[in-house]
């Protein structure tokens, strides 16, 4: 996975930023204890000297020079210590302190990212994806095929809703699985509320959690975005979000089909579509439009590229809201799609 340019750049400016937090506060420090202990100001200013000192020996040839001033340099260390425990400071109390010992605040280990910049990527990305909240409940430990009936037949398939949606499931999983090794995208449409949005935000947590960027947007709030970058006061930020949203390793459109529909959104659309399978970079919609529908509003060649490029999965069944109702299970924790 890698992250765009200005994301790296901003987790790098925090470790910029936490370096030079840690330097103010240990200067603060230093001011404090030179305040209250002056015998330890004398010896570092000893320190120095002696490091002056000797540099100039070793430059006019003294070969013990070198080893003298180890042991009086530990001399003065441990003479400054024991001034520090005395006044009952810790021993390492004028020393560096970082958030992350490991990379002391660097976010890499030699060559390596750093556990915590691998965690700070992660929150990064959560953050940035509109999801940050919501997949804390809606993942794929929380799903449960319990609202799925296997009475219930679709017309257009003859499959159950049980059958649709472990079908559903299973391509989900292998989508996730396969991420890094296989370019896929996911048209998810039926019903409403059997499960859609649910499904792509199961995939969503899995990505993110391997530290892959997502983004989701519903459909008013992409075409919204890209209204404003087209026809709104050019902003930065906004063509920078565009430029994410082109780029990202996932972009989820949910609820496709509930924007204002015109030429500008179609044509956007079909930018959007195009430009990520160009890039291969992989997209989910869901909708609860029909295809003959897609092809109708948003014109052919849309259809076309999601007929040839996209997983088409159709679910069906009741809407699991209404039967949660039914069931009096609406203020429960159950958690379902």
């Amino acid at each position: 996975m890698s992250l765009s340019n200005s994301q790296y750049d901003q987790l790098m400016r925090t470790y910029e930023q936490k370096q030079l937090d840690n330097e103010y506060r240990l200067r603060r420090r230093y001011e404090k204890i030179y305040s209250l202990i002056p015998e330890i100001k004398e010896v570092d200013h000893a320190i120095s000297s002696l490091s002056v000192q000797k540099a100039r020996l070793l430059l006019d040839g003294d070969e013990t020079a070198l080893s003298s001033l180890k042991e009086e340099l530990n001399a003065l260390s441990s003479r400054k210590i024991d001034l520090l425990v005395s006044q009952g400071f810790p021993a390492d109390y004028l020393e560096l302190h970082y958030s992350c010992p490991d990379c002391k605040d660097t976010g890499y280990i030699g060559m390596q990212k750093c556990h915590c910049f691998k965690k700070a990527m992660i929150d990064l990305l959560y953050t940035q994806s509109n999801l940050q909240d919501i997949l804390e409940k809606e993942n794929f430990s929380t799903c449960s095929l319990s609202y799925y009936s296997s009475n219930h037949i679709d017309p257009l398939t003859g499959r159950s809703s049980l059958e649709s949606m472990q079908t559903a499931l299973k391509v989900c999983h292998e989508f996730t699985d396969t991420f890094s090794d296989e370019f896929h995208n996911i048209l998810l449409y039926g019903d409403t509320g059997v499960g859609k949005t649910f499904l792509s935000h199961c995939i969503a947590k899995e990505l993110m959690d391997a530290s892959y960027s997502v983004i989701y947007f519903t459909a008013s709030q992409l075409f919204n975005l890209f209204a404003d970058n087209t026809f709104g006061r050019k902003d930065s930020q906004n063509s920078e979000t565009c430029e994410h949203i082109y780029d990202c390793d996932l972009l989820i459109i949910d609820d496709l089909g509930t924007e204002l529909t015109n030429s500008f959104t179609t044509s956007q659309l079909f930018i959007c579509l195009n430009e990520r399978i160009l890039r291969q970079k992989s997209t989910i919609i869901s909708t609860n439009l029909t295809l003959e529908d897609i092809k109708s509003i948003y014109s052919e060649r849309i259809f076309s590229r999601l007929s040839s490029n996209y997983t088409i999965l159709r679910l069906t069944g009741d809407d699991i809201r209404i039967q949660k109702k039914l069931l009096n299970l609406g203020g429960t924790n159950d958690v379902t799609p």
